[in-house]
């Protein structure tokens, strides 16, 4: 049975995380956004980070598939929140089933496996009630195969008819297992056969029901007796109890993949919930294929930021089509920093199958998404901030491909402007020969105008606007970069109510005997 919410045609399996998973994380405020979706559920917060960090190779029909599946949750969030809860229950079973301290032998496993199918059992039928009852409320491709599927494989009459053959499973009335003899008179080619069936009084009163074989019966202090008739007994189950195991497995496994997959959409739901309590704006965004250069967008806004403060964030324009980068200067403070992570959150859940912070959006997939952020000072004192930065760039260029997405935040400004900007210019060059695509912040005048002065057709740039009284408006226009990033306006904000005020000038009084005095 196949879940198949994630992908039209196979399912979801766990994929590792990407070798930058805490840099995207720390650099994009990730924790932020994954614990809105998770509501403090450990499990729900792995299975959200784990699918949004690994879905960046995933093409623009699974994505719009993936959406048409969150529409169909959010319109109908109470039934898919009974489902997970369904899938919960069956995931559970598994510990409160029969576990024999003998589970590595074939009557262990045997006993586990038909505890846990049955109760496995009850779960499913409840599944398929919930699907007859739902189907013609939703309208995604994924949510009708599933229900499809339900009420395809799991009728009345199949489930009592797995009950039967747990029922004979349990040997109630024995085992009958043939074998042969082998060489050295050993036991052979064990095969378990149809067990009897149940011989009833008027058999036994006219002699019918008596066994035509010859019998023994062990003696109660028989311990090595016992011994062997037991070993008889495993090896005569031993492919019943393989068939059953990998049963009840079958069964569990589709009870997780069901978890899993309804636990990404159940946090797309939490955090879609959150935004609207905060009257933020979201919207399913338009993918386009990779080898496109698209980026377009209307009031996109930091979600992470949004979810932590008490006041709505400011949201950003752009219309950047067929550029490979965007340069983006202005003033401190001014919103670049947190610009960059609402252009990385946003590709990171647009490839999930997610909704998007903004009113409108369209950006090109991407095959990898680096960020390339300024670090604090190395405490071990190993290597000097530049060093640092520089090893963190080497290791990035190892995984990029073509239609990559790097993000730079101030780099290579741990050195002279003369020297980072040189090298900013040599590694973008580089990278953009590579069809690489950037959002760079600096404040290295000489990098960002020299770019400007080529007046490439593939470069934009973004200035965070400043008023002229020096307060910042946190929006980005495009507008060519500036020699200053006005600091003296952070100066002048931080140490201007600290400055000592001014001492009254002192007035000289002249007595009649010549003395002065203040």
């Amino acid at each position: 049975m196949k879940v198949c919410l994630l992908h039209p045609e196979h399912d979801y399996d766990s994929e590792p995380l990407p070798w930058n998973e805490q840099a995207l994380v720390h650099d994009l405020g990730l924790d932020v956004v994954l614990a809105v979706m998770a509501q403090r559920d450990k499990f729900l917060f792995a299975a959200s980070k784990e699918i949004i960090l690994s879905s960046l190779a995933t093409d623009v029909d699974t994505i719009l598939y993936r959406q048409r599946v969150l529409q169909d949750c959010l319109k109908h969030s109470s039934v898919v929140r009974e489902l997970y809860s369904l899938a919960v229950r069956g995931v559970e079973r598994e510990n409160k089933g029969y576990w024999s301290f003998f589970s590595k032998y074939p009557t262990g496993v045997l006993n586990r496996s038909l505890e846990l199918i049955q109760m496995l059992l009850d779960v499913l039928r409840k599944l398929r009630i919930l699907a007859e009852k739902q189907t013609d409320g939703f309208n995604s491709e994924g949510f009708r195969n599933l229900f499809a599927m339900l009420k395809r494989e799991l009728t009345d009459e199949y489930l009592d008819d797995i009950r039967a053959h747990l029922q004979e499973l349990r040997f109630l009335n024995g085992v009958l297992i043939s074998a042969e003899l082998g060489e050295g008179n050993k036991g052979a080619n064990y095969v378990l056969r149809k067990s009897p069936s149940k011989k009833t009084r008027f058999l036994w009163f006219f002699g019918g029901g008596r066994d035509q074989s010859f019998q023994f019966r062990l003696h109660p202090r028989d311990q090595r007796g016992a011994k062997a008739l037991g070993e008889l007994n495993e090896r005569g189950i031993d492919q019943v109890a393989n068939v059953l195991g990998q049963s009840a497995d079958y069964i569990l496994a589709f009870f997780k993949r069901l978890r899993t997959q309804l636990g990404f959409y159940l946090g797309c739901m939490n955090l879609h919930q959150a935004l609207a309590k905060k009257k933020e704006p979201v919207c399913l965004p338009v993918p386009v294929n990779a080898n496109e250069r698209r980026h377009s967008f209307t009031e996109l806004y930091d979600i992470g930021l949004a979810l932590s403060i008490r006041s709505q964030v400011v949201g950003n324009d752009l219309g950047a089509e067929h550029k490979d980068m965007v340069i983006i200067t202005g003033a401190n403070q001014g919103g670049k920093s947190t610009f960059l992570r609402s252009i990385g959150l946003a590709q990171l859940m647009m490839q999930a199958g997610m909704f998007v912070g903004a009113t409108s959006f369209s950006a090109n997939l991407c095959s990898t998404l680096c960020t390339h952020y300024r670090r604090e000072e190395d405490e071990t004192m190993n290597s000097g901030k530049f060093d640092e930065e520089l090893q963190r760039m080497d290791e990035i260029v190892d995984h990029l491909s073509p239609n990559s997405l790097v993000l730079f935040n101030e780099s290579f400004a741990a050195t002279n402007e003369r020297e980072g900007s040189e090298i900013a210019r040599q590694i973008v060059s580089a990278l953009a020969e590579r069809r690489i695509k950037m959002f760079f912040v600096s404040h290295q005048y000489t990098f960002t105008s020299g770019f400007h002065g080529r007046k490439w057709n593939n470069v934009t740039f973004l200035r965070a606007e400043r008023r002229a009284d020096g307060s910042r408006t946190y929006k980005l226009v495009q507008a060519e970069p500036l020699r200053t990033s006005y600091g003296e306006d952070l100066y002048n904000r931080i140490f201007e109510h600290k400055l000592v005020p001014e001492r009254p000038e002192l007035e000289l009084v002249t007595s009649p005997t010549g003395d002065q005095s203040s």
